[in-house]
């Protein structure tokens, strides 16, 4: 174990955790007290009809979910429906490589799969709420291949869902650049195989990653339209250091390997042997794919040839000029999108 102040409350807000008890991964470890921790917004009605679950991308948390996408004013109301946020594992949060103890702590984490966090997201709700079907699953990026894992596995407790930003099955092109995401950590020399001292030893990990998360996280008419001074920056280098090594610099490496392998091997097709097609002919639920118009880690292209897979699906390409990072809210009109999209998917009959 190592200690990070950054995954407390202090920074993320208030949260709770659950339970799971020994959580056997399907790699074949078993995480002995493994726990998720988790944000509601709302009340659950009597019927237990109108929960929503939101799972979460990598490196991020319930916080940027509390943020920008829940409120009274947005699709996602606390006013009406109960939302569960649920941190993924690895996320810093739930049970992660930094602040697991004993044997399998730090550089000797076990790997989880995104099969793993929907069986355990699944648990929690039925067992800490009673929740036996949601009226919708959404998130963003990892969050949306946690979306399509759910419409898959557990196709009669899914309403809705809306996959943002992600796909089913990853790319090869996007597993080049994961591969290249977890060199750029694993280079760094203070790494030592996942059995650094301090986190803020590993500098250059950060400078590198910042780096390539410029490169593909954003697209280039974010940059060519200095999209970053609306923003409050003065440059590309005040921009790169300020907002992507700083959003980096405090989070644990190993937890963000941890969910890097997750997002690597994301591939609903495991499901069916290895049908993509079979697997997500297995959706019954009314289903929203929501690329953004200029991601280049899930382009569009990609959304919509899985979209044509999925019975009683549309597609709904979110309209920004930012980027897959778009996903923080750089331009009002993204999160306007979004919310007319969520109301839409809601309030159509299933």
């Amino acid at each position: 174990m190592i200690e990070n102040a950054f995954y407390s409350p202090e920074f993320h807000g208030d949260y709770e955790m659950f339970d799971l008890g020994d959580f056997v991964l399907e790699e074949g470890v078993t995480l002995r007290g493994a726990q998720l921790a988790y944000k509601t917004f709302g009340t659950l009605d009597e019927a237990k009809s109108n929960a929503i679950l939101v799972t979460t991308w990598y490196s991020g948390t319930h916080q940027i979910w509390d943020d920008i996408y829940i409120g009274p004013e947005r699709a996602l109301n606390p006013e009406r429906y109960f939302i569960v946020v649920i941190n993924q594992l690895g996320s810093g949060l739930s049970t992660s490589p930094h602040n697991y103890p004993g044997t399998f702590s730090m550089g000797n984490f076990p790997r989880v799969r995104i099969s793993d966090d929907v069986r355990a997201q699944e648990q929690l709700l039925r067992e800490r709420f009673g929740i036996e079907k949601l009226a919708l699953v959404t998130g963003g990026s990892m969050g949306a291949q946690q979306t399509y894992e759910w419409a898959v596995r557990f196709p009669e407790k899914v309403r809705r869902a809306a996959a943002i930003a992600g796909t089913a099955k990853l790319t090869p092109h996007c597993a080049i650049w994961v591969k290249a995401n977890v060199d750029t950590m694993t280079a760094d020399p203070e790494f030592n195989d996942g059995f650094y001292t301090r986190q803020a030893d590993l500098r250059k990990a950060f400078a590198r990653k910042a780096n390539l998360f410029a490169l593909m996280g954003f697209s280039p008419e974010f940059w060519s339209t200095e999209k970053w001074a609306t923003l409050g920056f003065s440059s590309v280098e005040d921009f790169r250091v300020g907002f992507l090594e700083a959003y980096f610099a405090p989070m644990d490496v190993n937890d963000l390997l941890c969910q890097a392998w997750k997002w690597g091997n994301g591939d609903v097709s495991r499901n069916t042997g290895g049908d993509l097609a079979a697997a997500l002919g297995r959706i019954t639920a009314r289903t929203f794919v929501m690329p953004i118009s200029t991601d280049w880690f899930f382009p569009p292209e990609d959304c919509a040839a899985e979209e044509a897979l999925i019975p009683n699906s549309e597609l709904r390409v979110i309209e920004s000029n930012s980027g897959h990072l778009g996903l923080f809210n750089l331009e009002p009109e993204y999160i306007e999108q979004v919310d007319g999209y969520l109301n839409e998917l809601l309030e159509s009959g299933v």
